[in-house]
C-alpha cells in the first residue's frame, strides 16, 4: 500500500512534465538539453577549481617570487624578508584560504547574484573587461575559419562524388586524409617558419596599431596578418568535412529513390540539388557544433605560437599566471559557447529535418 502511495503521489507530481513533453516534444528537449548544459557547465567549473588546487604553488607564491626577485636586483634586503603572517595574509586578502570548493561557490553567488565574474588576481582588471576586449577577436577567426571550411567543403565534397572512382577522387580523397591527419601544431609551425624566411607574410596574426587609429588601413593589415592562420585553421578542418559530405552525398546516391527519381527523367541536376544535397546537411549541422569546439581549442595553439591577441592566449596567460578567477572565467564561457553552439545545432536539425520528433521513442 505504501508503495502504491508513493508511485501515485510521483505520477501525480510528474504528469505536468509529461503532459509538457508530449504536447511540445521539441520545446520539452531544448529546455532538457539547456538544463543538462547547466549541470556540465557546473561540474566543469568545480572541476577547474579542484584542479587549481592541486597545482603546485599559488599567485601569491608568484607574487612573493616577483618582489623577492625586485628586491634582490635592487639590493634590497627589506624586499627579500617575507614573515608568514604576511603571506597568509595576502592569501586571505585574495580569498585563497578557503577550501577550493568554497572559493568555487563564492564565485557562483557572486555571478549569479551580482552578474560579476570578479577581477583578475594579477592586473586586478575586471575579468569581463578582459574577457569582452578579447572574445570579437577569437570569434572573428573561428567564424571565419567555419565559414570558409563549410562553404569549400561543400563545393568540393559535391564535386567529387560525381567523380567517385576516378583518378581525379583518389587523388583529392588522399590529399584530404592527409591534411586531416596532419598534426595542427606542426602545421602550424611551418607556416610561420615560412613567413619568416620569405617574408611575405608577417610573423604575428594581428596589426601593430588599433582599428580606431586607422580603420580602413586596420581591414587590410588584419586580413594580411590573418591570412597565414586562417589557412592553417582551413587545411585543417577541410579534410575531415569533405570527406564527410563526399560519403554522405554517395550513400544518398545509392538509394532507391535517387534510382526512382533518374527513372521518371528528373535531370541530374535537380536529383543532386533538390534531393541527394538536402539530406547530407542532417550529419553537417550535427558535425557543426564539435566542428567550432575544435577550432576553438585548435585557436589556443594558434593565438599563442601566431601571437594572436584572442580569448585562446588570454586563458594560456592566466594559467600559466595562476589567476584561478580569469581561468575559470574563460573556460566557462568558451564551454558555454561551444554547448550552446551544440543545442543550437539540435534546434537547426529539426527545424530542417521535420522526420526528427524529439521526446518520442
Amino acid at each position: 500500500m505504501g508503495r502504491f502511495s508513493i508511485g501515485k503521489i510521483t505520477a501525480t507530481l510528474l504528469s505536468p512534465f509529461y503532459l509538457f513533453k508530449r504536447r511540445a516534444p521539441l520545446l520539452s528537449y531544448i529546455v532538457n538539453r539547456l538544463l543538462t548544459m547547466a549541470v556540465m557547465l557546473f561540474l566543469l567549473g568545480f572541476a577547474v577549481f579542484g584542479l587549481m588546487e592541486l597545482a603546485p604553488g599559488d599567485i601569491v607564491s608568484q607574487m612573493m617570487m616577483q618582489q623577492f626577485l625586485g628586491g634582490e636586483t635592487r639590493g634590497n634586503a627589506n624586499d627579500r624578508n617575507f614573515s608568514a603572517e604576511q603571506f597568509a595574509a595576502q592569501r586571505a586578502e585574495l580569498g585563497l584560504d578557503q577550501p577550493f570548493y568554497v572559493q568555487y561557490f563564492r564565485w557562483l553567488e557572486r555571478l549569479i547574484v551580482h552578474q560579476d565574474l570578479g577581477t583578475s588576481l594579477v592586473s586586478r582588471a575586471p575579468v569581463s573587461f578582459l574577457i569582452a576586449s578579447r572574445l570579437p577577436n577569437s570569434l572573428i577567426l573561428n567564424l571565419i575559419s567555419l565559414v570558409l571550411i563549410t562553404v569549400f567543403s561543400f563545393l568540393l565534397g559535391v564535386y567529387f562524388s560525381t567523380k567517385a572512382g576516378t583518378g581525379l577522387d583518389l587523388a583529392a580523397t588522399f590529399f584530404a586524409l592527409v591534411l586531416h591527419a596532419f598534426p595542427g601544431i606542426l602545421l602550424l609551425i611551418l607556416l610561420q617558419l615560412f613567413a619568416s624566411v620569405t617574408g611575405l607574410f608577417p610573423v604575428t596574426a594581428y596589426p601593430p596599431f588599433p582599428f580606431s587609429e586607422a580603420p580602413a588601413k586596420f581591414v587590410f593589415s588584419y586580413a594580411h596578418h590573418i591570412f597565414l592562420p586562417l589557412l592553417s585553421a582551413f587545411l585543417g578542418g577541410i579534410g575531415g568535412t569533405m570527406r564527410m559530405i563526399r560519403a554522405t552525398m554517395l550513400d544518398q546516391l545509392g538509394q532507391p529513390y535517387i534510382v526512382s527519381l533518374r527513372s521518371r527523367g528528373i535531370k541530374e541536376w535537380r536529383v543532386y540539388f533538390n534531393h541527394a544535397f538536402r539530406n547530407t546537411l542532417n550529419p553537417y549541422i550535427t558535425g557543426s557544433a564539435n566542428m567550432l569546439a575544435g577550432l576553438f581549442s585548435g585557436s589556443l595553439i594558434l593565438e599563442i605560437i601566431f601571437a594572436y591577441p584572442g580569448i585562446g592566449r588570454l586563458m594560456y596567460e592566466a594559467v600559466i599566471q595562476e589567476d584561478i578567477n580569469l581561468v575559470l572565467s574563460n573556460i566557462m564561457f568558451i564551454s558555454f559557447l561551444v554547448l550552446l553552439g551544440m543545442v543550437l545545432a539540435d534546434i537547426i536539425l529539426a527545424l530542417v529535418d521535420p522526420r526528427i520528433r524529439y521526446g518520442k521513442e
